[in-house]
């Protein structure tokens, strides 16, 4: 039985997982730990789970031995892709919702995802312990929002291992087993890949026909080259398990020897070298990147060293681009492509904590369309690729539809939050739980950047989020330029509506004001549409008390000092630098 576990956040996927390798004894007792399947650092402390992680386990039904293939997903709306790819691999999906929450946006994204791959969904309802849970009213919105037959369900408390056994008795009844020829051509689907330093890249894959045996040689269609299998695994947290073949319906490990990155791509195929499948598999699109970001190393001689580290992370976690980039004010860079903010805070923390690499994160922005007035169109990822504006006709941003479930006392709060980043109501339907489903259409780049702090806050932290891009609207949008002693600093530059235009500018100049140190001459910073300056800030320069020394006497002395000591500061200027400091780059973060 292959299939995927997939929830809201901090709805209990990792510990039923936990729960499922103990009672099939995937791990010894000694072993086992909380969060088995959450392997990175950052996973554990931050208590999410950032990548998908399989494991394979037999469990024991009436005297028949089963085995349990398990995909533990994550749950922020970031990781979607993540959620995708676990679900194109598997016959059925465990659907768990918090007993004491209810369904919440993410839950709803993750059904419709298992829907279109049509895999058989069970309904889970976890924490039923809690003093607060409400199993029956969670069963009856699962049946009301979702349209799922509940009468058959599984009510259980990962944390306190009730009603598991039930569960996995469950699984084998209602999943189906995964039907497949043994004896067709070779047909695998690469689901995930990562680096290992000794065994170079590994590739996880399904296998829908035939098999896979170490020593076979095998063709790679994205790559369209042939390689022969050194080594063959079935998945487990702790310690991979060798095996001689995987076939058809398995899960397991591949290792090729690979070492570049564009040869093991999620969602290729895998075949036999001489005996090939008649096409590869279908219906699995490649994870699009909505957020982008510049990442430069404070040290410039580590330029080198970030670009392995984002190699070697993209072979872990196939949805970053990138491409080269060099700024002004930073040196030679990176613009990186990520799936959100999350997904966007997460490398940049793996960066600095793996590879040991100091380096600086710009605002993130998203990718827009300009249409020329030659008739061409361009895509921008970064707003200094913005061409002359006599030669645009209209720039075209990306949209997304929102869906939000927020408590009725916070309604008020997350309309005007919506309305404030230029939202269009499309839906708005009461829950039975006093709770409230809003559906937005929102231009992305109002959410890309502190959205979800916002929403969180307006709400107590009650309220759920998630989104689905749509398609690119025409919006009037302009660039906001960054001057620092009339110098423009290309890393600083946003695109923003008209409208906000001046709030964003003059906000952004007192920031700047705060963050940039005084200097031993004058700095004016000032923001500027195209040549018209908006709003200006000065930090007056550092100066020495010149006239300590003059006790009494004349003033013309005194004054004599004084006019000394400006036109220093006058010939200083021209060819003084101001140095950025790192906190400048992300200010626009934190902008109210």
């Amino acid at each position: 039985r292959n299939f995927s576990i997939i929830a809201h956040i901090d709805h209990g996927k990792s510990t039923l997982a936990d729960c499922i390798i103990s009672l099939c004894h995937g791990i010894s007792d000694r072993e086992m730990k909380s969060q088995i399947m959450d392997t990175m650092d950052i996973e554990r402390e931050r208590g999410i789970t950032i990548k998908a992680q399989s494991v394979r386990l037999t469990y024991d039904k009436d005297g028949e031995i089963y085995i349990l293939n398990i995909i533990d997903t994550p749950g922020h709306v970031d990781f979607s892709y993540e959620v995708a790819k676990s679900i194109a691999s598997s016959e059925g999906a465990l659907l768990v919702v918090d007993a004491t929450q209810g369904i919440e946006a993410q839950t709803l994204a993750n059904v419709y995802t298992a829907l279109d791959a049509d895999v058989e969904i069970l309904p889970v309802v976890n924490k039923i312990d809690l003093p607060s849970a409400d199993p029956d009213k969670v069963l009856e919105e699962i049946e009301d929002i979702i349209g799922i037959d509940c009468t058959e369900n599984s009510l259980v408390s990962a944390k306190n291992a009730i009603g598991i056994k039930e569960l996995c008795d469950n699984i084998v009844d209602k999943v189906p087993p995964p039907t497949g020829d043994i004896n067709a051509p070779t047909k695998a689907m690469i689901y995930d890949s990562w680096f290992d330093n000794y065994l170079g890249a590994l590739a996880l894959v399904r296998v829908f026909d035939g098999s896979l045996a170490v020593g076979q040689t095998v063709y790679v269609y994205s790559s369209k080259k042939e390689y022969k299998i050194l080594g063959l695994m079935y998945p487990n947290p702790l310690k991979h398990t060798d095996t001689k073949n995987i076939f058809a319906g398995e899960i397991g490990i591949v290792s090729l020897g690979v070492k570049e990155i564009s040869e093991i791509m999620v969602g290729d195929t895998i075949t036999d070298a001489k005996k090939r499948c008649d096409k590869p598999v279908e219906g699995f699109a490649p994870a699009k990147s909505f957020v982008f970001a510049g990442i430069y190393p404070i040290l410039t001689d580590e330029f080198e060293n970030l670009r392995d580290a984002i190699n070697k992370l993209i072979l872990n976690d196939s949805s970053i681009s990138y491409e080269p980039e060099s700024s002004m004010a930073l040196g030679n860079g990176f613009r990186v492509g990520f799936l959100g903010m999350l997904h966007m805070e997460v490398v940049v923390e793996r960066i600095e904590r793996e590879f040991n690499i100091d380096i600086i994160a710009t605002a993130p922005t998203v990718v827009y369309t300009i249409n020329l007035t030659d008739g061409t169109s361009i895509d921008i990822q970064n707003p200094s690729e913005m061409p002359l504006i006599q030669k645009i006709d209209k720039i075209l941003e990306p949209y997304v539809l929102a869906t939000i479930i927020t408590p009725n006392e916070y309604l008020g709060n997350m309309i005007k939050l919506l309305t404030d980043r230029r939202g269009i109501q499309k839906d708005m339907k009461h829950m039975p739980d006093n709770r409230v489903l809003l559906e937005y259409e929102v231009p992305m780049n109002e959410i890309v950047i502190d959205f979800y702090d916002k929403l969180k806050s307006c709400t107590k932290g009650y309220a759920s989020f998630d989104y689905d891009f749509i398609d690119y609207r025409e919006g009037n949008l302009k660039k906001l330029d960054l001057l620092i002693s009339g110098e423009k600093v290309d890393s600083l530059s946003v695109i923003v509506s008209e409208e906000k235009c001046y709030s964003v500018g003059s906000a952004l100049v007192k920031k700047m004001k705060e963050l940039i140190p005084r200097q031993l001459f004058e700095v004016t910073i000032q923001a500027s549409l195209g040549a018209k300056i908006i709003a200006s800030e000065r930090i007056s320069a550092m100066r020495k008390n010149v006239t300590a020394k003059c006790y009494g006497g004349d003033i013309s002395r005194k004054r004599k000092l004084l006019d000394k000591q400006k036109r220093g500061k006058k010939r200083m200027k021209p060819i003084g630098r101001v140095d950025i400091p790192q906190e400048a780059f992300t200010a626009i973060l934190k902008l109210d």
